[in-house]
């Protein structure tokens, strides 16, 4: 029997999703596989077997096309046929797809090959609910259920992917729908259960689905204080914090509430302090709002975790939450909504998981904080159930199954 061989295919190395990636790598060598990587966009990993196969213009091209005529997964024709070159001569027994949308795949070529050519098993991790739907990763804090039967008229047409003029949700739909289900060894692998009930709803219910919880690294995010890390941003030291933390903020990420808070909160005695924000949103924000860009230092991110009285997570919908995870590891008390799978890593001992989203409630919920009076060991104790590395072994374990 020749050497266990992996491949992994996702946008990026960096963010959530990318760091997943790296874990189940990391895992998967160290049980014996022979492990590579391809990544659309941004640098490849230095430290491990990876190779980036889009560019500068690829990404442009299918911008442009995904733009004008809704067609994302329709660019990147050649860098696609390069990567199927590379899979073949990697010859992997495993191929664990990731996000596939991010303008440098192209999903008929490359599931051509999946279908009438590659003879190993596929597994694809579902990080958002892009692979069931005509157009969007998110469909539920909308309330569009088109999906379950065919995608047309896509209320978030508008959105990420940004299509300014044609609507091609229903042709989307129907063809990764045949595209997708004509991978025959395919296993789907979701961070929730949330996930799995959109899953099981879909076109793939009939695919085996797998609930693996996410994970974070615990020995870099537990309770560590840094007061340079607040005098670089202006923190204040005499204030109660009630932090967020989101790698792109928008209306979906809760920041409207977070703006809404601030006009109620009493600013002598709390601050708002808002990770991963935009200059221009950084430059908008009302001043008793600390914003701070987007940061990949761990160290630093849980000083500022650990900082916090309260990490505030006003997301309407979520597969998962890093995030959230990451505060609960340092310590930090939690409120979330109950709308997406956030709710599921919230119990009475580190948190409080809302109903609704008005200013009004998340006062009250502070209040409860306050008096509730968390313990930052039993906090971290929720968030340890969710080691990265029980995550990747869970997953490496499928593979031989």
């Amino acid at each position: 029997m020749g050497k266990k061989r992996l491949v992994q295919v996702n946008t990026v190395c960096n963010t959530s999703t990318g760091k997943i990636m790296e874990c189940i790598q990391k895992e998967a060598i160290q049980s014996g596989y022979d492990t590579y990587s391809f990544v659309g966009r941004r640098k490849p990993f230095s430290h491990m077997p990876c190779e980036k196969i889009g560019n500068a213009v690829s990404f442009w091209i299918h911008v442009a096309i995904t733009t004008f005529f809704d067609k994302q997964g329709y660019g990147s024709y050649f860098h696609t046929r390069r990567m199927i070159r590379r899979i073949k001569q990697e010859n992997p027994s495993i191929i664990h797809l990731h996000n596939l949308h991010g303008y440098y795949l192209h999903l008929p070529l490359f599931f051509r090959y999946l279908k009438n050519e590659y003879k190993g098993k596929v597994f694809w991790t579902f990080h958002d609910c892009w692979p069931f739907t005509g157009h969007c990763p998110h469909f539920s804090y909308v309330k569009c259920e088109r999906w379950k039967e065919e995608c047309h008229h896509c209320p978030r047409k508008r959105e990420y992917p940004i299509s300014w003029f044609l609507d091609g949700s229903k042709g989307n739909y129907s063809i990764k729908k045949k595209l997708f289900l004509g991978i025959q060894d395919l296993s789907v692998i979701v961070p929730s259960r949330w996930m799995e009930g959109w899953v099981k709803e879909s076109f793939f219910k009939e695919k085996p689905v797998y609930v693996i919880p996410n994970g974070i690294d615990l020995t870099a995010f537990r309770y560590h204080l840094d007061e340079s890390v607040y005098r670089k941003y202006s923190i204040s030291t005499d204030k109660k914090i009630l932090l967020g933390v989101a790698s792109v903020w928008d209306e979906r990420k809760g920041l409207d509430d977070f703006i809404e808070l601030a006009k109620a909160i009493d600013n002598n005695n709390y601050q708002i302090v808002l990770i991963g924000l935009s200059p221009l949103q950084i430059k908008r924000l009302p001043r008793n709002i600390v914003g701070i860009a987007r940061t990949e230092n761990k160290q630093e991110l849980a000083s500022l975790y650990s900082r916090a009285d309260i990490f505030m997570n006003p997301s309407k919908e979520e597969s998962f939450s890093l995030v959230t995870v990451e505060a609960m590891a340092c310590g930090t008390p939690v409120i979330v909504l109950d709308t997406s799978a956030v709710k599921e890593l919230v119990d009475s001992e580190c948190g409080i998981v809302l109903r609704d989203n008005r200013t009004e409630t998340y006062l009250d919920a502070i209040q409860m904080v306050e008096k509730r009076n968390f313990k930052r060991d039993t906090v971290r104790l929720c968030a340890e159930k969710y080691d990265q590395k029980n995550m990747a072994k869970q997953i490496v374990a499928l593979y031989d199954e």
